[in-house]
């Protein structure tokens, strides 16, 4: 991300800082590595994070680490290591910063990208998905981007799934020929994934498999009814999808996705859903949760095909030497101001005074100070120039 590209990011990071102190999440910053197996027990062995993407290494002592592909686990991790099931629950969290998968780099997708990911765990109130979901929609609102569809579903429960993931085996044997190489694969490990297909043509199959929605438990379908009770009471508008899962093993009940227009083949803005086992599965006292993660980078791809842009913040005061000898008496003012919290910049390269105030009307400065041998040049668009004998920071 070169220099010119930073203000518009800056600008998304800060709002979304900004809309999660709103909603009472607090910034968690989890290590960018960590150990292999914390992955590898909560993704799934078969998903894809595990099987191809994956930065895997051993250090000096010989342990397997890997780079953080996702911050859900370490969340997790995180909230077990540090007691934070004895403060108030919900425990809610956001974290912004650096993922890592091996996946071929297209637009939307890099091999390092920046996720924001909020979670909320210890409760099992359908009153929090709804809000997690209406949170993302609110940022969304907060950076103008309006092409976007939610799809929502509910995948059940330790309850309802077994007998559902029967179904759908029996279809699956069924119609095995309509599947590829892939979702074959997929099936293998985890029969749910075969709806992560991206084959249109093993899509339209599976429209026609047994749907989760059709077997959910009592439980399951008051908690799924509720969501979008609330998400009806927020007005935030979705579409029912009764295929839609997420890749990985921890999921249950809630399932959502945030699909946007501007992003080809890479469509996901936001994805997440209940986990209600995964703190369970890394050692912890069962525990509800819910979460999402959205890409950075997607974001600002999006805000990029709206024409939105942010300018870099004008810098204030540039000091031309046409007198290059003074440059040692003028460098504490140029400090002074600074310490002020003024934006202040001189010339670095050597260039006439012609080149200098050149350089400053490119800088955008506001103001131009010409550094004379009997005095000082103040210059402001707009305004005729001022000579001044001295120079104190206060008159800049």
């Amino acid at each position: 991300m070169l220099p010119s590209q930073q203000p518009l990011r800056e600008w998304l990071l800060r709002e979304a800082e900004e809309t999660c102190r709103r909603y009472g999440y607090r910034r968690l910053t989890t290590p960018t590595f960590e150990e292999t197996e914390l992955f590898a027990r909560t993704s799934g062995a078969g998903s894809d994070i595990v099987q191809k993407e994956m930065y895997t290494f051993k250090d000096r002592s010989e342990r397997s680490l890997t780079l953080r592909p996702e911050a859900t686990a370490p969340t997790a991790r995180a909230y077990i290591e540090h007691g934070l099931h004895r403060e108030p629950q919900p425990v809610k969290t956001f974290t912004a910063g650096p993922m890592f998968r091996y996946a071929a780099p297209q637009k939307g997708r890099y091999r390092e990208f920046w996720q924001l990911n909020v979670e909320a765990l210890g409760s099992d109130d359908p009153a929090i998905d709804a809000e997690l979901i209406q949170l993302f929609a609110e940022l969304l609102r907060r950076l103008g981007i309006e092409e976007w569809t939610l799809e929502l579903n509910s995948i059940g429960d330790r309850s309802c799934r077994p007998r559902y993931l029967q179904e759908l085996e029996a279809w699956l044997d069924a119609h095995s020929g309509e599947l590829d190489e892939e979702a074959r694969g997929k099936r293998a490990t985890s029969p749910l994934r075969v709806f992560d297909s991206k084959n249109p043509r093993v899509q339209e199959a599976l429209a026609a498999a047994p749907k989760i929605g059709d077997s959910l438990c009592d439980e399951c379908r008051r908690h799924f009814g509720q969501v979008q009770r609330y998400l009806d009471a927020y007005g935030v508008r979705y579409r029912l999808v009764p295929t839609l899962v997420r890749g990985l093993d921890y999921y249950t009940r809630t399932t959502f996705e945030f699909v946007g227009e501007a992003l080809g083949a890479q469509d996901s803005l936001c994805g997440g859903g209940r986990y209600d086992y995964l703190l369970e599965e890394i050692g912890g006292r069962p525990t509800p949760a819910v979460g999402w993660a959205a890409g950075i980078e997607r974001a600002l791809i999006s805000l990029g095909e709206q024409g939105v842009e942010r300018e870099p913040e004008p810098l204030e005061i540039f000091f031309a030497f046409e007198a290059p000898e003074r440059r040692e008496q003028v460098l504490p003012l140029l400090a002074a101001l600074r310490r002020e919290g003024r934006a202040v910049d001189t010339d670095y390269a050597g260039r006439s005074l012609k080149g200098q105030l050149t350089q400053a009307q490119r800088s955008g400065a506001e103001t131009t100070v010409i550094v004379r041998s009997g005095g000082f040049t103040i210059r402001r668009a707009g305004e005729r120039d001022r000579e001044l004998e001295t120079l104190e920071a206060g008159e800049l």
